[in-house]
């Protein structure tokens, strides 16, 4: 891979974010995962551009503007909407029943009654309640342990968006604060009603053209490969923002997972197509010759446009069977992702809210969200740790 490069539509994408956020330049550029100067150099051609041609154009943003941003930032939260359980709600946590409050009610009336005569009304003996008395310290220890990691659990799933369940929070408190069983993770979560999301079908956007001959197959099925830019994928999927649709394109390297290059647009056009390549080709330094592309069978894929931007780079097109999600299964599964974690309970009144909530999730998603299929990595982490295994092996060679 050479030095990447950006596209356009990144840049204002990137410098909208740094506009919006009121967040410092490196913070947006770490999240980003650019260098600093280049995002400052971005900003700042951006309010050069913006303060010689007035307001409007490509510059930096109206404070309506910004506001609509945060709004689509913010997003949904667990537990504000109406008729959300209070958290802390619940009587006893999870386990502890009836007997534990049998002890308690002994506790505390021992000394009006005494504990022989409550216990043989309660129908519970002596010596288990002496024994749940010398146990009151372990509990007490244990209940504060438990509402710390719950505090740990309750970031996590807020900074994912209300997306990531018991494996992905496991994972995640294992890195950051070391080993922690699973189980303990699903009971908290569960007691506190978070869960992961899960996703309701969709309609499918995919418009054969039959008068063009398809690419042939090249990928049959295996959605996988050695190293990066070996094989990508790409689809079309539609967001709804107000009373109308915008149109994703992505590309996504099938080595690690990772979008490595996107396009939204109020139209289905070819060139919707062709400018996420584009992207890709510069994210990927623009050499990328010999590179596998995978996609179904529509229209704007089989287009003569398409076919010349793949040619211009040597990348070489590869399509699945008309009508088969499982042919282009990793796609699928990218905006099945996309559209469980981002589309939740999420309102995009206008273009703007919309392209900038899709941008700052796909550079979380690159750099930070953890797939199962990469051992829980991020697919950035996960292509770091692949050349740094094939820089090992140079040196012991």
């Amino acid at each position: 891979m050479g030095t990447a490069r950006y596209s356009g539509e990144f840049k204002r994408d990137a410098v909208a974010l740094v506009e919006s956020s009121g967040r410092r330049i490196p913070s947006v550029a770490r999240e980003l995962g650019v260098h600093p100067e280049s995002l400052r150099q971005w900003v700042a051609h951006s309010r050069a551009a913006a303060g010689s041609s007035g307001a409007g154009g490509e510059g930096p943003l109206s404070p309506a503007e910004r506001e609509e941003l945060r709004s689509a930032q913010a997003g949904p939260r667990a537990g504000t909407g109406e008729g959300d359980p209070a958290q802390g709600g619940r009587v006893f946590c999870q386990g502890d029943g009836s007997m534990t409050g049998r002890w308690r009610f002994v506790s505390e009336f021992r000394d009006l009654y005494g504990v022989q005569r409550l216990c043989r009304v309660l129908s519970v003996s002596a010596s288990g309640f002496y024994r749940w008395i010398a146990a009151a310290a372990v509990r007490t220890v244990r209940r504060e342990a438990d509402e710390g990691l719950a505090a740990r659990i309750e970031e996590i799933h807020e900074e994912s968006n209300g997306a990531y369940g018991v494996p992905r929070i496991t994972r995640e408190l294992r890195d950051r604060h070391g080993v922690v069983n699973h189980k303990r993770v699903a009971r908290l979560m569960r007691e506190r009603g978070l869960a992961g999301r899960h996703l309701r079908r969709s309609v499918r956007t995919t418009v054969a053209d039959r008068n063009v001959p398809p690419a042939p197959d090249l990928v049959g099925r295996v959605f996988a490969a050695p190293a990066p830019d070996v094989r990508w994928c790409g689809d079309i999927t539609y967001l709804p923002v107000g009373g109308a649709w915008m149109y994703l394109a992505t590309v996504i390297d099938m080595h690690s997972r990772r979008v490595v290059g996107w396009s939204l647009a109020e139209h289905m056009r070819a060139d919707l197509v062709v400018e996420a390549v584009r992207a890709a080709v510069d994210a990927r330094g623009g050499e990328v010759r010999g590179v596998v592309f995978h996609s179904d069978r529509g229209a704007q894929y089989t287009s003569a446009a398409f076919a010349k931007a793949c040619r211009a780079h040597g990348i070489r097109r590869s399509m699945g069977q008309v009508g088969s999600s499982y042919d282009n299964a990793l796609a699928e599964s990218f905006f099945a992702a996309l559209k469980r974690e981002l589309l939740y309970g999420a309102r995009w009144l206008t273009r703007t809210q919309a392209r900038l909530a899709v941008f700052t999730w796909i550079a979380w998603y690159n750099r930070r969200r953890r797939h199962s299929a990469l051992g829980y990595q991020s697919p950035v982490d996960y292509e770091r740790q692949h050349a740094s295994s094939i820089t090992m092996l140079d040196l012991v060679a």
